[in-house]
C-alpha cells in the first residue's frame, strides 16, 4: 500500500548530452517524463539540458539538488569516456562509488546473450552509490541509480529511450507512488477527439464546463487532426466520480468526434473495432510512404486484423502491385479520386481484406498542379458497404501533410467501422466521391 500523498513536489529534470544541444537528437525525455508525471498528479517544474562537460554537470546538479524534492537525470551512465554523470554526481553528494558484483554479472549475462565479448570499459557501469540502490535495466547494460536523503530523491537514468521509458514506468513510478510523491492512479480524465479543432471543441463543451466554475480544471492539447481535452479537479469539492460523469457528458455531446477516454491512438481504436468485427484491413500509399501501414504494425497482434500494405510511388508499381488500370492513371493522373479508389480496391482484393484504405497526393514541397496544388490529398476507403473517395487540402511542411493525411485516413476508417456495427453488408458496393 502506498504512503499518504505528500504535498506537490518540486521536480526537476536534467537532460544531458551534447547531441541534444547540437540538435542531433530530439529531447524526447522531456515529453515522456513530463507526460508520465502529469498522469499521476505532478507537473514537472523545470527541465534543463546541459552538455556532457563535468563542471556543467556538477553546477547544475548542485543547483537542482538544493531546490527540488525530486531530481531526475538522463544520460551519461554508459561505458565510454564521455559518460561522466555517475562520477560527477557522486562527488557532489559526497558519496563513494562501490563496485557491485551483481551489476557485473548482469552486464556479462547480457553480452553473453548477444554472443559478443564484453570489453573492459563496460565494468564502469557496475558502480553504484554506497548509500544508494540500483534501478534495474532490462533493456541495456547501464542500470539506473536511486538515492534518497532528507525527503529528497535522486533518480538517474540512462539516455536511450528504449531503456529509459520501461525503467521509468516499471520501476520509478511505482517507487514514487509508494513514497507518496505521486497519486495512486491517473489524476485526470482525458477525452480524445478527432476531426474537430481546438477552438471548436472548447466552444462545444463550454456549457458543461461553465456549470462547475473554478472547481474544474480544463486543458487542451491539439495534435494534427486530433485534440485532447483533460479534465481534472481544481478543488476538493469535485470527486472522482463527478469528474467521470462530466467527461461522459462531454463525450455524449461530441458524438462521432469523440475517439475515446485515455491515451489510445486512432490506429489502436480502429484495430480494436476490426478485431471485434472479425474484419481485416489492407492499405495502399503513395504520399505517406508507409506511415499508414506503420501505424498498424506498431500495434502488437497486428496479424489478427492487418493483411498488409503496398507503397507504390511509380505508376508502374500501382499497375503491377494493385492492378490499377493504366487508363485511370493516363486519364485522371496518380493524384486523383479515381486512382485512390482503384488503389484501395486493389489493396483489399489483392490481399483478401474486408477493408482497403488508400492515400495519394502531393506532400510537397515540389509537385502539384493548378487543380491539385501541393497539400492536396485523396483518400479512398473500400468496405463491405461501398467504396468512397475524399479530397482534402493540407497546406504546410511535408511531414505535417503526411501526418495529417494518415490521421484523416484513420479517423475516416474509425467512423465507418462505428457505422458498420449497426448495418448489414450491401449486396453490391456503392461508389461515392466527396470533397473537403
Amino acid at each position: 500500500m502506498s504512503a499518504a500523498v505528500k504535498p506537490k513536489p518540486i521536480v526537476e529534470l536534467i537532460t544531458l548530452g551534447d547531441e541534444l544541444l547540437l540538435g542531433l537528437t530530439a529531447n524526447g525525455h522531456l515529453t515522456y517524463v513530463g507526460g508520465q508525471l502529469r498522469r499521476y498528479g505532478v507537473t514537472l517544474t523545470r527541465n534543463v539540458t546541459i552538455t556532457d562537460d563535468a563542471p556543467a554537470i556538477a553546477a547544475q546538479f548542485k543547483e537542482s539538488w538544493g531546490r527540488a524534492n525530486i531530481v531526475i537525470t538522463t544520460g551519461g551512465l554508459g561505458p565510454t569516456c564521455d559518460d561522466r554523470t555517475r562520477e560527477v554526481v557522486a562527488r557532489a553528494l559526497g558519496q563513494d562509488l562501490v563496485f557491485d558484483p551483481a551489476i557485473e554479472r548482469a552486464i556479462k549475462d547480457r553480452f553473453r546473450s548477444f554472443g559478443r565479448p564484453m570489453t573492459a570499459n563496460n565494468l564502469k557501469q557496475a558502480y553504484r552509490f554506497r548509500d544508494g540502490e540500483i534501478i534495474p535495466n532490462a533493456h541495456g547494460t547501464a542500470p539506473g541509480l536511486w538515492y534518497a536523503k532528507d525527503e529528497r530523491v535522486l533518480i538517474m537514468l540512462p539516455g536511450p529511450p528504449n531503456e529509459l521509458q520501461p525503467m521509468f514506468t516499471e520501476e520509478v513510478l511505482p517507487r514514487l507512488i509508494e513514497l507518496g510523491w505521486l497519486e495512486d492512479g491517473e489524476s485526470y480524465v482525458q477525452l480524445r477527439s478527432a476531426g474537430i479543432g481546438e477552438s471548436a471543441l472548447e466552444t462545444r463543451l463550454q456549457p458543461v464546463f461553465a456549470r462547475y466554475g473554478e472547481d474544474l480544471a480544463v486543458a487542451f492539447c491539439a495534435h494534427q487532426g486530433q485534440c485532447d481535452c483533460r479534465l481534472s479537479p481544481a478543488s476538493d469539492r469535485l470527486s472522482r466520480a463527478a469528474l467521470q460523469a462530466i467527461a461522459e457528458e462531454c463525450a455524449g455531446m461530441l458524438g462521432e468526434d469523440f475517439m475515446g477516454f485515455g491515451h489510445d491512438s486512432l490506429a489502436k481504436l480502429c484495430a480494436d473495432r476490426l478485431r471485434a468485427a472479425d474484419r481485416t484491413l489492407a492499405v495502399a500509399e503513395t504520399a505517406t510512404g508507409g506511415m499508414l501501414a506503420n501505424s498498424f504494425t506498431d500495434l502488437p497482434g497486428a496479424t489478427k486484423f492487418f493483411a498488409g500494405g503496398a507503397v507504390c510511388y511509380s505508376n508502374q508499381s500501382k499497375m503491377q502491385l494493385l492492378d490499377v488500370p493504366e487508363e485511370i492513371l493516363m486519364q485522371h493522373g496518380a493524384v486523383s479520386a479515381e486512382n485512390a479508389v482503384a488503389m484501395a480496391a486493389g489493396a483489399a482484393e489483392k490481399l483478401g481484406a474486408d477493408y482497403g484504405l488508400a492515400i495519394t497526393g502531393f506532400a510537397g514541397p515540389c509537385g502539384g498542379t493548378h487543380e491539385n496544388p501541393v497539400g492536396t490529398i485523396f483518400l479512398a476507403l473500400y468496405s463491405p458497404f461501398g467504396v468512397w473517395s475524399k479530397r482534402l487540402s493540407y497546406p504546410g511542411p511535408r511531414q505535417t501533410v503526411k501526418r495529417r493525411a494518415v490521421n484523416a485516413a484513420l479517423d475516416w476508417l474509425r467512423r465507418e467501422l462505428i457505422k458498420a456495427e449497426d448495418q448489414p453488408a450491401l449486396p453490391a458496393r456503392a461508389i461515392g466521391f466527396d470533397e473537403y
